[in-house]
């Protein structure tokens, strides 16, 4: 009997403030998943940036989105809070891969610069660019609370579901202001 060769899982990580998850976010991690074996999102706490949303809540948007995506792959989908240097979560997670989309020029600026330290930080662990689809390229999660401040219809920009939340936290973040 010959014994079957060991086939390494390739698991990546996917991470974001998720303050809304987009379709654009959607879109990156549907290609993702098909790039990989496990696909670990990580949502970060980040209250650098003031998220209008609390990670408990970003975290089940994003789980609500996923039930499509998980019926279309093959891969493992999960989503994990996290609040340390991205490489930290990374290995935390058992990946060897950073996913990062890039909608326009201006991201990728930034986001050679965060390869390059993550690579100091960790050789190990590589970065891959997927480019947002057409569709989805001007999509950011600051134009679509934006948009929804101050009533625009954000729809196409979101799920159902996270919409309602969004808006929920609009009003609250409003009644708040008075």
């Amino acid at each position: 009997m010959s014994a079957r060769p060991v086939v390494a899982r390739r698991v990546g990580f996917y991470a974001g403030t998720f303050d809304p998850v987009t379709t654009g976010h959607l879109d990156v991690i549907e290609r993702a998943a098909r790039l990989v074996d496990r696909l670990v999102i990580g949502v970060g706490r980040n209250a650098g940036k003031n998220p209008l949303m609390p990670v408990e809540e970003r975290i089940l948007c994003v789980e609500e989105a996923l039930p499509s995506i998980r019926q279309r792959s093959s891969a493992e989908i999960v989503v994990v809070a996290f609040d340390s240097l991205l490489v930290e979560a990374v290995r935390a997670n058992g990946a060897t891969l950073i996913f990062r989309g890039l909608r326009v020029l201006s991201d990728f600026d930034y986001e050679v610069q965060m390869t390059g330290v993550n690579r100091r930080l960790d050789g190990g662990i590589e970065t891959v660019f997927l480019m947002a689809s057409e569709r989805t390229q001007f999509i950011s999660s600051r134009l679509v609370k934006e948009i929804a401040s101050y009533g625009g219809d954000i729809s196409e920009f979101v799920t159902p579901a996270t919409q309602v939340r969004l808006m929920a936290r609009l009003a609250m973040r409003a009644d708040e202001n008075r």
